[in-house]
C-alpha cells in the first residue's frame, strides 16, 4: 500500500505471522523486530526496485491474522516497524 503523509510517501507491507497470537509460546516483540528488519530488507527493497517505487518510509507490519487496514479489532496481536532505504538497506526509524 503506498499513502502520501504529511508530505512524504509512505510504503506499507503487511504480513500475517500467527505465531505472534496471544498466549503459550507466542513470539513476543522483541524476538518478532529482527524479523521485520529481514522482510524489509528481502521484501520490500526488492519490490520497490521491481515496481520502480520510491518512499521515504517503510512500515512492516506483522498481524496474527488478518485485518483490515485502518481497523480496530482488540483481538489481534499487531507490531509495526518503521524504516527509510539507505543506500540499499533498512534503517530503523523507531517510531
Amino acid at each position: 500500500m503506498v499513502e502520501d503523509l504529511g508530505g512524504e510517501t509512505w510504503l506499507r507491507f503487511r504480513f500475517i505471522a500467527p505465531q505472534i497470537a496471544k498466549g503459550p509460546g507466542a513470539i513476543a516483540y522483541d524476538r518478532a523486530a529482527p524479523d521485520m528488519e529481514h522482510l524489509c530488507a528481502v521484501v520490500a527493497l526488492p519490490y520497490m526496485t521491481e515496481h520502480a517505487l520510491a518512499g521515504q518510509v517503510i512500515v512492516v507490519s506483522l498481524a496474527d491474522r488478518p485485518v483490515e487496514f485502518g481497523a480496530a479489532d482488540p483481538e489481534a496481536t499487531q507490531y509495526f516497524e518503521a524504516f527509510r532505504a539507505q543506500d540499499g538497506t533498512c534503517i530503523w526509524e523507531g517510531l
